[in-house]
């Protein structure tokens, strides 16, 4: 392109360049610069000797289709505050560095784009979509106070639906060397992540992902992969937030998120696995929780914020906190969709024995039979009411031991005003109605009476009575004091 068929602004750009020189035109009375001219520019990149030429412009408004398809810039490049008229065509692109920070722009296609140090989107405006899917950035990637896509409203084209659905921000398997850094980021629509790979942080702190409905999918990062850790604190989402099988080494981080998705799944962390789950101080989830299968080393949430329906089977966590009654975490278990879940009860009784809290975790052993109790016929119904009244299913073996002294009571007294007959009157030792109601109840006691005496007609069959019931809860006793001792 020859030199006198450039327009002020653009002589002022192609001058500037050899020397990486910054244009401003913010403020000038003509500030349009052609697409063709900047393309040109960056893939015959002029120089000077001792000089590094790069691109660096602000407040230019661009005309005409800015299209580098596969091509390769050498110079660093730095359009700051710009307005394109057209979606910016770097579809397979190479890049030094480049930073589109505060521009506007209809879209940005951008898909497979290389860049060998940062990409910087911050306080960018785009209607449409970014597209940035199969992206390789070598530096961190930078979104912070961007607003991407716009709000559905009433009566939308379908054309704008099918492109939400898409995807407003498309970051799918796409590789980023450093950190994402997304802070205070608004997505109307779809934010894809699923297969992204970040060697960093990826940090979301006050972010609002949009897109509203039962069935629609506010931040999609299946299978996401993180080099330490996810913050994504006052997250706002509207939509399900889907983090099937994402991978976050340190902490996963979404203290004080709103998570809003009502008649649909409002988090997916299903098959995740992180260090640490944060989901502290934050306002109750609308909508379903699913963490089937994901393993965590610390779950920090309250009971209040878990929704009224959650899907815990094959979840797994060394430590929950903070630590509470068992009580008003089996409250949460009751919300199970799948119904009855022996595995959750099992590993909410691990961790509080994790803690050395062993009455919690026979607390949360109890309550699991009370329930599979719910799901049994009715003679097996019957049968867990009789061991629940009794002896709590085992876990309650003081309750035995009151049991066995009210029997013993019952049997003293019945005896003592209803003595047996002696089997033989000349042999017998003088009668004991508590050393007899004893001799019935516990098994290994032997004060010589049972074997000398025999009831008749009703007090034969207490005597029964007593018998296999001392069997049953003697044991029953004996069992949960020797489990004490042997914890202790």
């Amino acid at each position: 392109m020859e030199i006198d068929e450039l327009t002020g602004p653009e002589r002022r750009v192609w001058e500037a360049f050899p020397r990486g020189r910054t244009v401003d035109l913010f403020a000038a009375a003509e500030r349009s610069v052609r697409a063709r001219v900047l393309r040109a520019l960056l893939l015959t990149s002029p120089a000077e000797d001792g000089e590094i030429p790069a691109l660096r412009l602000r407040g230019a408004r661009i005309t005409g289709e800015f299209n580098l398809h596969s091509g390769a810039v050498r110079a660093p490049v730095s359009l700051r505050e710009c307005v394109f008229e057209e979606t910016p065509v770097l579809y397979g692109a190479e890049f030094r560095q480049l930073s589109l920070s505060g521009c506007r722009m209809p879209g940005l296609w951008a898909a497979t784009l290389r860049v060998a140090g940062a990409l910087r989107l911050n306080d960018c405006r785009v209607p449409g979509s970014v597209g940035l899917s199969g992206a390789r950035v070598g530096g961190a990637l930078f979104l912070d106070r961007a607003e991407l896509g716009t709000r559905a409203t009433a009566g939308e084209p379908e054309a704008a639906a099918a492109e939400r659905e898409g995807g407003s921000l498309k970051l799918d398997h796409a590789t980023i060397g450093e950190d994402l850094q997304a802070t205070r980021l608004t997505v109307h629509g779809r934010t894809r992540l699923d297969g992204l790979t970040v060697a960093g942080l990826v940090r979301l702190d006050g972010a609002r992902l949009l897109y509203p409905g039962g069935g629609n999918t506010a931040l999609h990062a299946e299978t996401l992969t993180v080099g330490t850790d996810l913050h994504a604190m006052r997250l706002h989402a509207e939509g399900r937030v889907n983090l099937r099988g994402a991978t976050v080494p340190g902490q996963l981080n979404l203290a004080y998120a709103r998570l809003s998705n009502p008649g649909g799944v409002a988090l997916r962390a299903s098959s995740c696995t992180a260090a640490e789950f944060w989901l502290r101080d934050a306002p109750p989830v609308q909508g379903t929780v699913n963490l089937r299968r994901a393993r965590f080393e610390l779950l920090h949430i309250r009971p209040e914020v878990w929704p009224a329906e959650v899907q815990l089977d094959g979840l797994t966590y060394t430590a929950l906190t903070p630590v509470l009654p068992a009580a008003d975490r089996l409250r949460v278990l009751a919300r199970e969709a799948d119904g009855y879940v022996p595995f959750a009860y099992e590993q909410l009784a691990t961790a509080y024995r994790h803690i050395g809290d062993d009455a919690a975790a026979r607390t949360v052993r109890l309550a699991k039979e009370r329930r599979h109790r719910a799901t049994r016929p009715l003679y097996g119904r019957l049968w867990g009411h009789l061991q629940d009244a009794t002896v709590g299913y085992g876990f309650r073996p003081m309750r035995a031991a009151g049991w066995l002294v009210g029997l013993l009571l019952v049997g003293a007294l019945t005896y003592g005003l209803h003595p047996p007959r002696p089997l033989k009157a000349d042999e017998s030792p003088a009668f004991n109605p508590l050393a007899y109601a004893l001799d019935l109840l516990l098994p290994v006691v032997d004060f010589g009476q049972e074997k000398s005496y025999a009831p008749e007609g009703g007090y034969q069959w207490l005597a029964y009575l007593l018998i296999v019931a001392g069997w049953v809860l003697a044991t029953t006793f004996v069992t949960g004091v020797n489990r004490a001792v042997t914890r202790n």
